[in-house]
């Protein structure tokens, strides 16, 4: 009697799981359609930029002293070889120091994309939420992000049905 009930309930769920429909959405195309996406993104890329000519002048110190250690090496005493072996170790920490805190995990440039790009993430996901309770999916998967979808039928692209959501398309 159990395995009867047991079979019915998994039939059942299977006949509602079946029913509810998959939709998908390009979230990436739906950020690009944003013009404060594409600001936050020149922000960011300015900002990046910055980060990396300073990276790139402490870089370009430690190379500098590198050829001056090559070049006068062999004129200088041992205190002074020790010296300046010191001064390129120093700099050479510096210079991943500040890669790392900067590009590294967790770094500046991470900490300054959750500010600019994260809030405008979450408004689409909100907007995709929202279309597909009201369009009433069960599922809805994301093509721009890695998932391959090898198939979809053009009526189940909820793209621009978020886009309207979101007040970018009438």
């Amino acid at each position: 009697m159990k395995n009867i009930i047991l079979l019915a309930l998994a039939g059942f769920g299977f006949i509602s799981v079946s029913s509810a429909q998959i939709g998908f959405v390009d979230s990436r195309y739906i950020l690009n359609k944003m013009p404060e996406y594409k600001d936050s993104l020149n922000k960011l890329n300015y900002q990046s930029a910055i980060w990396q000519k300073e990276v790139d002048d402490k870089q370009a110190v430690l190379d500098k002293m590198y050829v001056d250690f090559e070049r006068d090496g062999p004129m200088l005493t041992d205190e002074f070889k020790k010296k300046r072996t010191d001064q390129i170790f120093y700099q050479e920490k510096e210079v991943r120091e500040l890669q790392r805190a900067h590009f590294g995990f967790q770094g500046d440039l991470y900490k300054k994309k959750l500010e600019l790009i994260k809030p405008l993430e979450d408004r689409v996901n909100a907007a995709i939420q929202s279309t597909a309770l009201r369009l009433k999916y069960g599922t809805v998967l994301d093509k721009s992000h890695g998932i391959t979808v090898l198939y979809a039928k053009p009526d189940l692209d909820i793209t621009n049905e978020v886009l309207k959501e979101m007040g970018l398309v009438q």
